[in-house]
Formats: structure tokens, C-alpha cells, sequence
């Protein structure tokens, strides 16, 4: 039987596929990340999640199901029972799992869980985040970073901070995963290791010297509120509750330079890991894996952080990065074959030879590894929101009766998905080229990606495109048809006939 590779994920939070150096970002540092790409690995440009938020999309590319076949399509529906995830399958293949607590897939209420998808999960304690000074203890810049938070609450921007308690909880599981790369794994297993980061996730802040790598003047314009028409009712929702008609332009901008300075600590990060690996002789024996969960406003749109049912490309266009074992061929750079993230999960269980043990959607990516002009996909699709009735899909309800205190930092987000046209289900297909999105209402969203990058235009009512609506939307039944269950796989033994 030939060596199993080990098998390293490598998982920012939030980190847009638009903020990444060599996929399109000028401003962006990104070296190592870059040199990966160009040397060893390829770079998917056209990758999608398929849920814009955490945890649905996290139930989906560790499972190669889309959020709908399970019902994880929210923030409080992760995987329980007994629902299979890469991780199981590759302990169970005998790989030896370690990831940090920054995982954001299980459910905590059952512990065992635990047990079942990991060997080892480091957990640190982040009781240091909710250590406050004194306001006689606090110098001038923490307590212009309390006024800002105090101002501004739900803009989730505080700039530069030093000590930076985000950078620190991620710098912590950084060496932690080191360490377990320099340490030898128990039976001399294969190692599968996942490191979870918070960045570039809002908060919106950064040391001095990330921010410093960032030249603002290379930064691509934001895209702003005031020049898009037919959006989404939930973007406008958002920006009511947040209440950030005053915030200043400077600040804006200067969102979106922070997280680019917090992508460039993602960068740094990636190049400790890769060291460790290279220091412990595992590098060629590896496959590694950089992916995101979803993306990010930054500022875009005027808004921060990102929606559970809009479909922006800042937030559904994420990197994909692969790097298979050195005894596997490979075309380094970047390619635009259509991918979702759910080909992940195939293309994990390619590389380390296992066989699932649920039916799943995924691709594996290993074709267009081995060639970039492989296609893959002719579509990519991502969805999100709730049926009206649909209460527990609601984080307001879950807040409790009387929904959240204002103080909640989530409070606006929260409030805008209460309303029931905002949150309304919405599913999207595109094509790279193409964007079609249809929600239950009938206030459907088109773009032309090439003449409106920035999805500034709604162009649903074009006579022009009707053809191409009509394409896609019949292409969503089918895709929808396709996919929509899975049969289990055991049988139940009354109407079982046994062929042996």
C-alpha cells in the first residue's frame, strides 16, 4: 500500500478571494501565499462557498453536501448525531486528527462528537479578550479605540490595536499546530491537521506593522451604496439598523486597508506552518489546503462583516489553494475552472485515498491540479435565508423573547433578519461570467460580471439577458432536482433482502 500523504487544512475566516495578491489585489501582501501559488500549488480564482456565512458553509465543505440536503444552512444548526465529516472518515482511515477550537462545525451541546471527528483539539483560553482596563490604566490610543466603539458599534472597526488580542488567539493556535507538526504523531499515523483562524474576521483590527504593508494608494475604490440599484431589501436593512449613514469616508476606506493588514498576518501564518512542515521533513509528504469559508464587505456596499442570504462576489468568491504530495503531478498557478468548496472535501479524500462513507457532491479537483485548463464546473451555486416560518433560523428569536439588547454588538444584523422579506430564501448561479439569483418574492438579482464587476446594476428586468435568465434558472431546477436528499446508505433489515 503506498505512503499516505499527511493532509494540512489551513482555514481563514472570512478572507474574500479579492484580497489575495496574484488573484487581482495590488495592495494586498500576500507573499507567501503568492509564491505557493506560483511555484507548487494552484490557485482556484473561481471557487465559491456555498452558504456567505460560518458555519453552513463549514457543514458543507467538510461534508461535500450542499446546505440544503441536512438543513445546515444556519448558525445554530451544525453537525450532530451520527453525520459523518472528513474528519471522522479520516480517523477512522486511520489518520491521526488534530485541529484547534476554532472549528465552528459541531455541535457543543454533544460532547462525544469530539471524540468521534478528532484525536486532539488545542484549546486556549481567551478569558485575556475580556480583560478591560480602567479608564486611568488605558493610554490615548485605547481610549480613542473605545470612543470608536462606543460611536460606531456596529461597524466592527477599531484599526490599528496594540496588543492585538485577535492576532494573539490566532498566533496561539499557529504555534500550537507547529508544535504538533514537530512532535511525532502516536503510531506513526498520517497526520491530518486543521488550523481554524479568526482573521481576517471583523473585528476590524491590526498591529502597526501588518497595516504597514498595505499602501493604500494601490487599493482598488470601494464599491458604495449610492451607485448600486435593484440590491437585495436585506442590504438595505442592514444599513438601517447599523446606522452608519455619518461614518466617514476616511474610515471606510481605512476598513478595507485593516483587512487587507489582517489577510497579510494570514500570509505570515501560512509561512510558519509550511516551515514547521519543511523542518520536520513532512512538507513533500503533504497535501495542503487553503480555503475560506466566505467573504467580506470591507466596506463595500457601505457595510461591514457580510449577509446569510446576499450573494456578492466579496462574499462568495474565496481562495482555493492546492498543493498535492510531491509524488503527485502538478501545473502550478492559477486557473479559472469553475470550482465550489464542497470540491474540497472530494478532492481531500482523493489525495489521501479514502473512500466516503455518505454520498456526497463534491468533485475532486485532482484533474485540473494536474492540468489548469481541466474544466470543472460549467456552475457554481451558493444559498442562504429562511422560509418566513422558519423562526429558528432567526438569530433574533434566538436571542430570546424580546430579541437582543441594543449593546449586542450583532444587534442590527440581527434585527435585519427578523424581517421576513429581508431573510427571505435566495439561491444563486453563476458561471463566472453570469450571476443569476433567485429568491422566493420574485425580486430576482442579474449580473453581467464582466461589463459590472462590482455588481453595481441590477439587470433582472433587461430584455438583452432573458435568454441567459431563462439558461440559468432551468439549470437551478435541475442542479436543485440533482441534488436535493441522499439516500442513507444502511439498510433497514425489514424489507432487506439478503443476496448472499
Amino acid at each position: 500500500m503506498p505512503k499516505r500523504p499527511h493532509i494540512i487544512i489551513l482555514n481563514p475566516d472570512e478572507l474574500r478571494a479579492s484580497a489575495v495578491h496574484h488573484l487581482g489585489c495590488e495592495a494586498a501582501s500576500t507573499p507567501n501565499l503568492d509564491a505557493f501559488a506560483a511555484n507548487e500549488a494552484v490557485s482556484f480564482s473561481q471557487a465559491y462557498c456555498q452558504n456567505p456565512v460560518c458555519v453552513p458553509s463549514r457543514c458543507s465543505f467538510f461534508t461535500g453536501l450542499y446546505p440544503h440536503v441536512m438543513g445546515h444552512r444556519t448558525m445554530y444548526h451544525m453537525l450532530r448525531g451520527r453525520e459523518e465529516s472528513l474528519f471522522s472518515e479520516l480517523k477512522k482511515a486511520g489518520y491521526y486528527v488534530w485541529m484547534n477550537d476554532r472549528n465552528d462545525f459541531l455541535a457543543g451541546q454533544i460532547p462525544e462528537l469530539q471524540d468521534m471527528h478528532a484525536d486532539e483539539i488545542f484549546r486556549q483560553d481567551i478569558s485575556y479578550r475580556h480583560q478591560m482596563k480602567k479608564p486611568e490604566e488605558m493610554t490615548e490610543a485605547e481610549k480613542k479605540v473605545l470612543s470608536m466603539m462606543a460611536r460606531y458599534p456596529y461597524a466592527h472597526y477599531l484599526g490599528v490595536v496594540d496588543p492585538n488580542p485577535m492576532e494573539r488567539m490566532d498566533l496561539t493556535s499557529t504555534e500550537a499546530a507547529c508544535r504538533r507538526i514537530l512532535t511525532p504523531v502516536p503510531e506513526d499515523k498520517p497526520l491530518c491537521l486543521f488550523v481554524g483562524w479568526v482573521n481576517p474576521h471583523p473585528t476590524y483590527m491590526t498591529d502597526q506593522d501588518h497595516y504597514n504593508r498595505i499602501d493604500p494608494a494601490k487599493m482598488v475604490p470601494r464599491i458604495r451604496a449610492e451607485e448600486c440599484s435593484g440590491k437585495s431589501l436585506m442590504l438595505d436593512k442592514l444599513r438601517e439598523y447599523e446606522g452608519l449613514d455619518e461614518f466617514p469616508d476616511e474610515l471606510w476606506d481605512d476598513m478595507g486597508r485593516v483587512y487587507l493588514a489582517q489577510t497579510a498576518l494570514i500570509d505570515d501564518m501560512f509561512g510558519m506552518v509550511c516551515d514547521a512542515l519543511k523542518e520536520a521533513g513532512m512538507y513533500d509528504d503533504s497535501a495542503i489546503f487553503v480555503l475560506s469559508d466566505h467573504g467580506d464587505f470591507a466596506g463595500d456596499y457601505n457595510l461591514p462583516e457580510k449577509t446569510q442570504n446576499t450573494f456578492e462576489d466579496c462574499l462568495v468568491r474565496v481562495p482555493l489553494l492546492i498543493k498535492p504530495p510531491k509524488d503527485c503531478p502538478v501545473d502550478p498557478g492559477v486557473t479559472d475552472s469553475i470550482t465550489e468548496l464542497i470540491d474540497f472535501y472530494a478532492s481531500v479524500m482523493d489525495y489521501a485515498g479514502v473512500k466516503p462513507l455518505h454520498d456526497q457532491f463534491g468533485r475532486s479537483l485532482r484533474p485540473v491540479v494536474e492540468n489548469r485548463e481541466t474544466p470543472n464546473r460549467k456552475y457554481a451555486f451558493s444559498e442562504g435565508g429562511r422560509r418566513a416560518s422558519e423562526e429558528q433560523c432567526d438569530e433574533f428569536h434566538q436571542a430570546g423573547p424580546d430579541g437582543p439588547p441594543k449593546a449586542n454588538p450583532y444587534w442590527a444584523k440581527m434585527m435585519a433578519e427578523k424581517d421576513d422579506d429581508a431573510h427571505e430564501k435566495g439561491t444563486m448561479i453563476c458561471d463566472g461570467r453570469f450571476k443569476y439569483v433567485l429568491r422566493l418574492s420574485g425580486k430576482d438579482e442579474f449580473y453581467d460580471l464582466v461589463k459590472d464587476p462590482g455588481e453595481r446594476i441590477n439587470e433582472i428586468g433587461n430584455p438583452d439577458y432573458q435568454e441567459k435568465i431563462l439558461e440559468m434558472k432551468l439549470a437551478m431546477l435541475s442542479w436543485y432536482q440533482e441534488t436535493c436528499d441522499t439516500v442513507p446508505r444502511e439498510y433497514d433489515q425489514r424489507n432487506f433482502v439478503n443476496r448472499e
